[in-house]
């Protein structure tokens, strides 16, 4: 069976660590690199959920695509089982489960991410696009689209339970995409001849000012905007570990959307 180094090292293969940005934090985060592995859990987060379902489902390791700790927005100072992260690994310590996280270099990476979120959106040839080759532009396969019909696309692409958006005043056409939180590249990507941008966390002013420039601009969520990844690297590391049990976690974000009604 294989090693947690050396899955470690396979994903280094699909998403090189020197594309990980500055402020990141990637790898074996937490875990023996030496230890046997024969079942991996994979989700886009490591939370208390997840780490209870990969001990309850006898999971060596965890593979997701956000950092554990110490990044920038979640920087570890005490281990302490009163608090949310400190609890979180003290529960993968005790249980002896590992953890790889793959972030901005899965999101960079050629198939990675990004890449994901273009197929999704079917869009034609997509291409590196600003900031560290992050966002992906594309022409929509078919050909253009009234915004009203691309968000009916974006919606069943990514399984979303709701859309925030503006309508920018175009029909649609060129798009960029950018998973998870790129919302403040929406210049960048006017300034490429987009008439839209499909990506998440988008501030309100931004919606404003996108508008007023005539860009559609679209926030679909972080996790729905990510989530298709795991997918991908499941099926990567089954081609090749085929001898391990590898699931997606059941855990569906930890974000919920209330319709009236319910």
């Amino acid at each position: 069976m294989p090693t947690v180094r050396q899955i470690e090292e396979a994903l280094y293969a699909l998403a090189p660590r020197e594309l990980a940005m500055g402020w990141d934090n990637v790898g074996l985060l937490a875990g023996d690199p030496d230890r046997e592995v024969t079942r991996v859990l994979v989700a886009l987060d490591i939370t208390q959920n997840v780490a209870e379902e990969a001990a309850n489902a006898g999971a060596e390791l965890i593979v997701a695509h956000h950092p554990l700790m110490n990044c920038k927005w979640q920087p570890v100072q005490t281990l302490r089982e009163d608090t949310r992260l400190g609890k979180l690994l003290r529960t993968l310590v005790r249980k002896d489960i590992s953890a790889i996280c793959m972030h901005t270099n899965l999101d960079i990476a050629a198939g990675g991410v990004n890449d994901v979120l273009a197929n999704a959106l079917h869009l034609e040839s997509p291409e590196p696009f600003g900031e560290e080759a992050l966002l992906r532009v594309g022409t929509l396969k078919g050909g253009e689209l009234p915004l009203e019909r691309f968000l009916e696309q974006v919606t069943n692409g990514l399984r979303c339970h709701g859309l925030r958006y503006v309508n920018g005043g175009n029909s649609v056409c060129r798009v960029a995409v950018g998973g998870g939180s790129c919302g403040d590249s929406w210049r960048e990507v006017l300034s490429a001849g987009c008439d839209t941008f499909v990506t998440a966390d988008v501030k309100y002013h931004d919606f404003l000012d996108a508008a007023l420039e005539g860009l559609n601009l679209i926030d679909a969520g972080h996790f729905e905007t990510e989530d298709l990844v795991c997918e991908t690297v499941i099926q990567y590391l089954h081609g090749l570990f085929p001898e391990l049990i590898i699931e997606k976690s059941s855990h569906q974000g930890v974000i919920h959307y209330y319709t009236e009604g319910e």
